[in-house]
């Protein structure tokens, strides 16, 4: 491959002021995207209303939780519940 010689000393030389010139407009921009405020990710009222929600299954939550120890209780009332099994009546023989 063939290189003209001119060439190579033609690129350094433009690209000093490439550097100069496009480091601090690439570090302005870059401050400039940092100091942009950032808009936050919900909206208020969704925000509001999805912590009325987070409550109100918080509390369905407990009140299903005062049904099971219901049920629990109840099972183990009627498991614990001895009834005497029936004896057949036999006819008196006397």
């Amino acid at each position: 491959m063939d290189v003209n010689p001119i060439l190579i000393p033609v690129i350094f030389v433009s690209s000093i002021p490439i550097i100069a010139i496009g480091l601090p407009i690439a570090r302005a921009f870059a401050a400039r995207l940092g100091r942009m405020p950032v808009a936050p990710a919900v909206p208020l009222e969704v925000a509001a209303r999805l912590e009325r929600m987070e409550q109100a299954i918080d509390s369905i939550a407990v009140e299903v939780e005062r049904i099971s120890e219901g049920q629990r209780f109840t099972t183990k009332l009627l498991a614990e519940r001895t009834v005497p099994l029936a004896s057949p009546a036999l006819p008196d023989i006397r």
